[in-house]
């Protein structure tokens, strides 16, 4: 026997040694799309979980229960993110996040607050302004009624984008191009390329930080920065134009033939259907609106994505290794889903405790079955994780 067969026969070397070759129509175990099916959550499921704890994040100004919001996320994240560029990037958006307090405490305090406090911190000297900037200051003095009330407003925003954050690091958007209907397509590319270049430029950052501690170079202060960024642009600018071509060899932006009508019925009833989505959300948010608001918004919705399934005519195309929506990823998603339910359901029966107030100045108290409600977004950390 030839070593050419003999590799042939054996499957071919790995590493100095041969592997047999598995007989036909036999997988190794955890081989196969398969195997993949079985261990994947849906990235649907991830970011609906995601954006229903950041909607319950919004119904609640107690740092305590945004701290536990945080908190929660940021163990599933440790328990299930991958080893990708977006999966590190939590991380970055938890730096965003405190920046975000930070700069809503320095507007307070240099712009002035409309909270009355009697609380005096300090005394800034105040710059006159002219009558037509009336409400507006500069300077004066800094209560501590005021700062508390914009840091826990600034903790609402931080605890909103730490929740997209965890989305991020935990399914990669790219896995959500697969799962949008074939009319979104387009538009799919358009926000999964944007939402991926911040990872990808945290980790071109660091990697050349990296280079440059090895070599004993600088890579803090203005000096590293500036040469960081332009290594850091070029290879920007590499991967757009190596994208631009991907996309252009395998077809996209192609349409397939579709008649007038079937056009025609498509944009009528997506336009209509978003036109109903709008009305019953404003009469859901009004009073005079809750007897039309939610039937006009449930007809909204099935007009909308009737429309989608006729526009997905205009481009074929086809999945591989499509994400199934299993048990799994119905528990994540009910897991956030109930939580942003019952904190809402916990800011309508009580607002007091779920919004601290600020005036008279109160140590802010845990509520207890708001918090227990919180604690259920814990379920997707027991989840299997995902193998690759």
């Amino acid at each position: 026997m030839s070593p050419r067969e003999r590799e042939r026969s054996y499957g071919g070397a790995v590493a100095g040694r041969t592997v047999p070759r598995a007989p036909e129509g036999v997988r190794p175990p955890g081989d196969g799309p398969g195997a993949r099916r079985r261990a994947a959550v849906h990235p649907g499921a991830w970011w609906a979980w995601a954006i229903c704890l950041g909607t319950a994040a919004t119904r609640t100004t107690n740092p305590l229960l945004l701290g536990l919001l945080t908190a929660v996320s940021a163990y599933v994240v440790a328990t299930h993110r991958s080893p990708t560029p977006w999966g590190r990037s939590y991380t970055a958006f938890v730096k965003v996040a405190l920046a975000v307090v930070c700069i809503r405490v320095v507007f307070a305090v240099a712009l002035g607050s409309p909270i009355p406090g009697t609380h005096i911190l300090l005394t800034l000297p105040e710059v006159p302004l002219p009558h037509w900037a009336q409400g507006i200051r500069l300077g004066g003095r800094v209560t501590a009624e005021a700062v508390v009330f914009a840091v826990y407003d600034g903790l609402k925003l931080a605890t909103l984008l730490i929740c997209v954050g965890a989305a991020n690091a935990l399914a990669g958007p790219t896995r959500l191009l697969k799962s949008l209907p074939g009319a979104l397509y387009e538009t799919g590319v358009a926000v999964v390329v944007a939402l991926t270049f911040a990872p990808h430029l945290i980790a071109d950052v660091q990697r050349l930080r990296a280079a440059r501690r090895l070599r004993g170079r600088p890579d803090r202060g203005l000096r590293g920065l500036l040469q960081v960024g332009l290594p850091v642009l070029e290879g920007a600018l590499e991967r757009s134009v190596a994208l631009a071509a991907a996309m252009e060899s395998r077809g996209y932006g192609r349409t397939a033939e579709v008649p007038a009508r079937v056009r025609r019925t498509t944009t009528a009833l997506t336009l209509g259907g978003l036109l109903g989505v709008c009305a019953g959300t404003y009469g859901l948010l009004t009073a005079e609106g809750g007897a039309y608001g939610l039937p006009l918004l449930l007809a909204g919705v099935v007009a909308a994505l009737a429309g989608l399934r006729l526009g997905g005519r205009r481009s074929p195309r086809t999945r591989y290794r499509p994400d199934p929506w299993g048990p799994r990823a119905w528990l994540v998603t009910g897991s956030g889903a109930v939580v942003a339910a019952l904190l809402t359901l916990a800011s309508v029966r009580d607002p007091q405790a779920l919004h601290p107030g600020v005036v008279p100045l109160v140590a802010p108290a845990l509520p207890l079955w708001p918090a227990a409600a919180v604690l259920l977004a814990l379920l997707p950390a027991f989840v299997p994780r995902e193998h690759p």
